[in-house]
């Protein structure tokens, strides 16, 4: 799978996608500054949210629309938060040519049809389906009809929606998918992370995995990519001084630096499968034990492990053949301290 670029299989390296959310604080320069530093941070993607508060909900403040469910949010109703979250449709131009020119991919999660067709405009690579969406079929088959990978969080989902939503972009000609494990609680607490579901995820459902994040620091992360995360999506903000709703989860560029960093660390001790021995490990197996003397013998004198034994360095024969040559003899003198070798065995 390619997004722009970017291909994504076992082998490559896991996709960092900083998520920009409303972490601009209604401040396009903000947005801009966010997008140079988290290419510096070593992202390889920026990603927008492309919706209206009236592409989201209504103006309402009665009981079904006040927020109060112990987030950071509560007090408001969606109507306001959204309001003062949402990045102006005006903004995404602009933004998607600066993060070309940085050489990032930029991309967006549509929030109704009519951010798909404005998106479409801007010809996205693709399209990332938010948690609180999974449940909206036809948005799904939407935007999977525009034949560009879909990356769908599964924060509020059930298997069953998990298996609705896949089947709306089969349906739709498009097995390009990518699961991300996702918590939605904001932030997220360590014990609700449940990380085992990321390999779960990908043998169950034959997709490619990876992980949007909520709780704090970059610890969630890095073990995400142990258990087969391909991508890795946190929210990234510029200095948290900024403020806004996503603000405390998310983090800032050093802390962000730090994660992939630590990410690509891990990269690097999972590896490969091997089983060959580097040139540097081989010049250590000098260190290695073998068959050595360990006091001096004349020819003829039985070899027994009072003279002979498995001690370190390694330039000696393999300690394999210590009990087949027990009981043989010597075929010279030979002075303690010596490597053993087959020519002082007499057969």
């Amino acid at each position: 799978m390619k997004i722009d670029k970017f291909e994504i299989n076992e082998t490559s390296p896991c996709f960092i996608i900083a998520e920009l959310s409303a972490n601009h604080n209604g401040n396009i320069e903000i947005a801009k500054k966010t997008i140079i530093a988290a290419k510096e941070a070593g992202a390889n993607a920026i990603k927008l949210q492309t919706y209206t508060p009236d592409t989201l909900t209504i103006d309402c403040d009665n009981e079904y629309f006040q927020i109060h469910e112990g987030t950071l949010w509560d007090g408001k109703t969606l109507y306001e938060l959204y309001g003062e979250a949402y990045t102006p449709w005006e903004w995404h131009e602009e933004l998607f040519k600066l993060a070309k020119s940085e050489g990032m991919i930029c991309f967006s999660s549509p929030f109704d049809k009519s951010a798909v067709d404005f998106l479409e405009e801007l010809n996205v690579p693709a399209y990332k389906i938010a948690s609180f969406e999974i449940q909206d079929i036809p948005l799904i088959e939407y935007a999977a009809s525009k034949n560009k990978p879909m990356i769908m969080s599964t924060g509020i989902a059930n298997l069953e929606d998990i298996q609705l939503a896949i089947d709306a972009c089969h349906r739709m000609g498009n097995r390009e998918i990518i699961l991300l494990k996702c918590t939605s609680s904001y932030p997220a607490p360590l014990e609700l992370a449940n990380l085992k579901t990321i390999p779960n995820l990908k043998e169950r459902f034959n997709v490619k995995v990876g992980f949007s994040d909520h709780t704090y620091g970059s610890l969630a992360p890095t073990v995400a990519v142990t258990l087969g995360a391909r991508v890795i999506e946190k929210h990234f903000i510029l200095d948290k001084s900024i403020g806004g709703p996503d603000a405390d989860f998310s983090l800032d560029v050093n802390e962000f630096k730090d994660m992939v960093d630590k990410v690509r660390d891990t990269e690097r001790l999972l590896g490969t499968v091997s089983y060959e021995i580097s040139e540097k490990v081989k010049k250590n197996r000098k260190f290695a034990r073998s068959l050595f003397l360990v006091s001096d013998v004349k020819a003829g004198e039985r070899i027994t492990e009072n003279n002979v034994k498995s001690i370190r360095p390694g330039y000696g024969m393999h300690p394999k053949y210590l009990n087949k040559i027990l009981g043989k003899t010597f075929s010279q003198d030979i002075e303690r301290g010596t490597p053993l070798d087959f020519t002082m065995v007499k057969e």
